[in-house]
């Protein structure tokens, strides 16, 4: 064995001593030795090139398509306006909220994502289709969806604003016109659903302000009094299960 490394040393030696001569030559002579290229694989072709670049560029973007493009907007608001209403700034923390907002997303879109688990990623996975024809249908599956929760007068905002005709269905509205519009009618639906969740702790509110100037307690902030009665009848009326059932029912 000893011998063995003894030999595997002196092979190395005199390799290092014959690279380090050829360099010492080619520089002393000014002689370009002849590069060397690896190549992986058969070969790539520029359209493969740019359809790997598209759908990296896709994943990029994947946070927010998966905040705006899906029912996340709507219960995340949602949720932020209840947290308000009550009263508590940081309960639950926002760390909750938004993990309850994306499990309460995950069971909605629980459809539109399998189908695209099943017309797209799925053949993509065995190659059958190529990169554009899955991208075409993910975002057919999400057409799918953002048609029906979104309203004609946001989309024909757009068309007003760029000067050009609206199409005669909904299915040739671009994408990039139907997004935006899309975003702004899940905006709108959340703050008509806050503006409901508000009135009865406003008007608990009031009642704690007008009892407390009656007994002459002014210097009393009415916001610590109420809050223990805001969370007592949220806690009775099982606020959060209505909460959360009023948020599902909106997307049917």
């Amino acid at each position: 064995m000893k011998a063995l490394m003894k030999t595997k040393n002196i092979l190395k030696l005199i390799l290092g001593l014959m690279l380090l001569n050829s360099e010492a030559f080619a520089q002393s002579s000014g002689v370009n030795l002849p590069g060397m290229a690896i190549n992986f694989g058969n070969g790539t072709n520029l359209v493969d090139t740019i359809q790997v670049l598209v759908l990296f560029t896709v994943l990029t973007m994947a946070p927010a398509i998966l905040i705006l493009c899906t029912c996340f907007t709507r219960i995340i608001v949602v949720l932020s306006f209840m947290r308000q209403a009550i009263g508590t700034q940081s309960m639950p923390p926002n760390q909750v909220l938004i993990g309850f907002a994306l499990f309460l997303s995950i069971f909605v879109m629980q459809p539109t994502g399998e189908q695209i688990y099943k017309n797209a990623i799925t053949p993509y996975v065995e190659k059958k289709i190529t990169t554009t024809v899955a991208l075409d249908r993910i975002e057919f599956s999400l057409r799918g969806f953002m048609t029906k929760q979104v309203r004609k007068a946001d989309i024909g905002l757009f068309y007003d604003v760029t000067g050009r005709k609206a199409p005669n269905t909904i299915n040739d509205v671009p994408i990039h016109f139907l997004i935006p519009a899309f975003i702004i009618s899940e905006l709108k639906t959340a703050f008509q659903i806050g503006f409901l969740l508000y009135i009865p702790f406003l008007i608990l509110d009031m009642v704690v302000a007008s009892v407390l100037m009656a007994m002459g307690m002014m210097m009393l902030p009415p916001v610590v009094v109420s809050l223990p009665f805001k969370l007592l009848l949220f806690v009775l009326v099982d606020g959060w299960q209505l909460v959360t059932g009023s948020i599902l029912r909106s997307f049917h």
